[in-house]
């Protein structure tokens, strides 16, 4: 039986390993991380991500360890609604759960309990690979090595494979860094139904309620890249940054600790024109990391992962893996630069500009809301 080897643990690489091994296929994922720690934040997954796990067959597993949620709001600092999306309505609308929200652990949580024992190896940093006729060779940085018939990279951003590959692929800054936490509790008078995202001057904060009343915020700024200052700020630099937002923004950040808040630059990759490499592909954000203003990166990850399975049980594994290349490149790219653009739009910091802005937003009516829902929710699994 051929075996495939997964580089990566993330989201995509797990949801993948499941679906090929509800396929009967033998897998097993190399990851870096020593041990598996129930590390991360929040994020959401909207219908597309639903629909690939129900492809996959997993969709209640995952659901049941989520929150759904019923109403979202795009806001000025002073409170002040921009936008505003029914997600209950949408959901009827589209036969299909539109959003809903999970704690990055728990979401691994549920996938790690969902595969066959020991398809996981941990302590397992990829520094090289190669392949020939007879298969592909992985070499870690712990100076131990491993074969494979084919290889899937799902090692993220940085990947070592995609960079081995194509060497000129580097991500890409942004131009905002981010912090993000979950609270341990949620604010009184708090709607635990509804999310927001609040754009203020060069700045944006969101708020995302997660289950066992958390809640998971998002907090952005215009900045140079690797500024010391901005990987340094913490709750106190953050109050000012964010002085005068409106509530819950306040009462989250007291609600805070310094040790819950994980800081990063937005990055992403400029789309590339191939994912498929003889007995190697590339899938999730080794292949076309997104900024995260769609909402979409582990949701092209899921959709990657139901896909390729779906190839894989269609084709021999290289024309899969070209079959999966052609299938998919043009919807990433698509998601990439439109998140780009719209992180562009909302990290703007010329007050007449951000004034026109949220006048055209408050004017979008609501029958083009739901056209751009449907393009982005019609998504198919069979190559």
């Amino acid at each position: 039986m051929k075996n495939f080897a997964i580089l990566g643990g993330g989201i995509g690489g797990l949801s993948l390993a499941i679906a090929l091994q509800k396929k009967g296929l033998q897998v097993t994922v190399y990851e870096s991380a020593p041990v598996y720690k129930p590390l991360g934040a929040g994020l959401g997954l909207a219908a597309n991500a639903v629909k690939a796990y129900q492809e996959i067959g997993i969709s209640d597993r995952v659901v049941e360890a989520g929150k759904k949620l019923k109403h979202a709001f795009g806001k000025e600092p002073d409170g002040k609604i921009i936008s505003q999306t029914d997600i209950e309505a949408m959901t009827d609308r589209f036969g299909v759960l539109n959003s809903f929200t999970i704690h990055r652990a728990d979401l691994h949580e549920v996938l790690f309990g969902l595969l066959n024992p020991g398809t996981v190896i941990n302590g397992k940093s990829a520094v090289g690979v190669s392949q020939d006729s007879e298969g592909v060779s992985v070499s870690f940085s712990d100076g131990t090595s491993a074969k494979a018939d084919y290889l899937i990279a799902a090692d993220g951003v940085h990947s070592v494979v995609r960079q081995s590959l194509l060497p000129g692929s580097a991500p890409r800054y942004a131009g905002y860094t981010c912090w993000r936490a979950v609270t341990d509790g949620l604010p009184e008078g708090m709607n635990p139904d509804e999310m927001s995202e609040t754009w203020g001057r060069g700045r944006r904060f969101g708020v995302v309620p997660l289950t066992g009343n958390r809640v998971y915020w998002f907090a952005t700024l215009n900045a140079p890249p690797n500024d010391p200052a901005m990987r340094a700020a913490r709750r106190n630099e953050l109050r000012q940054f964010f002085d005068g937002f409106h509530f819950p923004i306040p009462q989250l950040l007291d609600m805070t600790r310094d040790d819950q808040i994980i800081w990063n630059d937005i990055i992403d990759l400029k789309p590339i024109n191939r994912f498929a490499f003889g007995r190697m592909v590339l899938i999730g954000d080794a292949a076309h990391a997104t900024t995260p203003n769609l909402g979409q990166g582990a949701c092209m990850a899921i959709e990657d992962a139901a896909t390729l399975a779906n190839a894989l049980e269609d084709y021999e594994p290289e024309i899969a893996f070209r079959k999966f290349e052609s299938f998919r490149i043009r919807r990433t790219t698509q998601i990439v630069n439109q998140s780009w653009n719209l992180g562009r739009i909302a990290q703007l910091e010329n007050p007449l500009l951000m004034r026109l802005r949220n006048g055209i937003f408050r004017l979008l009516p609501e029958s083009m809301i739901h056209a751009q829902l449907r393009d982005l929710y019609t998504v198919s699994f069979r190559p």
